[in-house]
């Protein structure tokens, strides 16, 4: 545990150092699309944090390979160089994206060829558990295509839920930490070695949120851009398909006296594994809904338009930073709830605390303009917001004019009223543009 800790720090801290130079050349290569009227985000602000993100992978990697026990990883598995070369591939067409704008359909391409990419270099799935059958395997060509298919899915997922600051990288974290205590408990309390590669993949991914999450909160000074969305959807989707198609449920059977068993007793978690989109419910969910409402609607399903969820949840009264939190409270609740489940599948207790939590989120959901006030003596450790206001008699009285200038600086701008800030001005989130960008930015800012 200790050198996947140490992996993780060594990846965060690669990739907080080096956001804010990225930062910075972003800002000098022109890698800043003007404000569109669906964005939510008011200043131009640079992308191609995906670089940052990408060296940090590298330097988990590198890192890894130097420690005594992740070195067997690297000794007897050929997965963390077919990640390597993937996330490579994926990323340089993601930058290539953030800065020239590549068509769809270009990009699809490219996530399919980083795909068999790491097809070719092993990381597959070779067979799945089935329930009442056991291990099915797979042909080299069901294998194949299954997997590119669950890269892509996943990628495009990610991709999509890329909308308000912090949200993709804060999810994916949260994704990544369940998925890093499922894999870690089959390699060490069941030692299966060949669930090591997917434990170090998540260890490393949550260490490239996590360095990367300081600047992207609200107000981001930097996005990820498809840079970095498409490879964190890539190591999240890597992770899932090693540790399914490569881990036989056989090993398992040893603990629970048949291999049938043990496919039912573990169904509970191989099925989201094998499913990232289970894992990443909420972005899979917003991909679903935008391809149907954009199809319904006679258009292209890459079309760019605000009706994903976090747009919703804006619309409907909630900030930013509360709309972002409450994704979060869902991921949470999907990803652990899974990973408590696989645990102890027969304990009722887990179901209703999961019931229990559900009905907890879709109050906040019901509850968009309530702010919560916290008790009088814990009011100089919350932020203003939250405290609780003095009264009538206490505050000092305001002439008529101030009253209608508070009231007016109070009540935020109709989205109709919003003028786009073209890059090239001061005040960029704190500094200043060089050099506009002539083509419109990624569709889902």
């Amino acid at each position: 545990m200790r050198e996947y800790l140490l992996t993780l720090c060594i990846t965060a801290a690669v990739t907080y150092l080096l956001t804010g130079p990225v930062r910075k050349f972003a800002i000098v290569a022109g890698a800043m699309p003007e404000i569109r009227a669906r964005d939510v985000h008011r200043e131009p602000t640079p992308r191609l944090g995906g670089i940052a993100m990408f060296f940090g992978l590298c330097a988990g990697l590198l890192v890894a390979d130097h420690l005594t026990n992740l070195n067997e990883v690297f000794a007897k598995s050929n997965e963390p160089r077919a990640l390597l070369s993937g996330a490579a591939l994926i990323w340089l067409i993601g930058v290539l994206d953030d800065k020239f704008e590549i068509d769809a359909l270009i990009k699809l391409g490219g996530q399919m060829i980083a795909a068999g990419v790491m097809v070719m270099q092993g990381l597959t799935i070779l067979w799945l558990p089935v329930p009442g059958f056991g291990n099915v395997a797979l042909t080299q060509w069901q294998g194949t295509l299954l997997t590119v298919a669950l890269v892509v899915i996943t990628i495009n997922a990610v991709n999509f839920v890329d909308g308000l600051d912090g949200l993709a990288s804060g999810m994916v974290c949260i994704a990544a930490a369940a998925f890093f205590l499922y894999a870690y408990r089959i390699w060490y309390s069941y030692g299966i070695e060949a669930a090591a590669p997917a434990t170090l993949f998540s260890a490393i991914l949550m260490g490239m949120c996590l360095g990367f999450l300081p600047h992207n909160m609200h107000p981001a000074r930097i996005f990820m851009g498809d840079s970095g969305s498409m490879l964190i959807g890539l190591v999240l989707a890597a992770g899932a398909i090693s540790i399914t198609g490569q881990v036989d449920p056989d090993a398992l059977a040893l603990f629970t006296g048949s291999e049938k068993a043990a496919v039912h007793q573990t169904v509970p978690v191989y099925i989201p594994l094998l499913l990232p989109l289970t894992i990443i419910a909420v972005p899979a969910a917003d991909l679903v809904l935008a391809i149907v409402r954009r199809t319904w609607r006679g258009q292209s399903p890459f079309a760019a338009d605000r009706g994903h969820l976090h747009h919703r949840l804006l619309e409907i009264g909630h900030s930013h930073s509360r709309a972002v939190l409450i994704m979060y409270f869902w991921s949470a609740l999907i990803g652990f709830g899974a990973l408590a489940y696989s645990v102890n599948s027969a304990s009722m207790w887990i179901v209703l605390g999961v019931v229990f939590l559900s009905a907890i989120g879709l109050i906040l959901l019901l509850l968009p303009r309530f702010t919560p006030r916290v008790p009088a003596w814990a009011q100089h450790f919350v932020p203003p917001r939250y405290r609780r206001r003095r009264r009538a008699a206490e505050e000092p009285a305001l002439s008529a004019e101030a009253a209608e200038a508070v009231e007016d600086m109070a009540q935020p701008p109709a989205a109709e009223e919003r003028t786009p800030v073209t890059a090239g001005t001061t005040g960029v989130n704190g500094a200043t543009a060089i050099g506009p960008r002539s083509r419109i930015g990624k569709a889902t800012r």
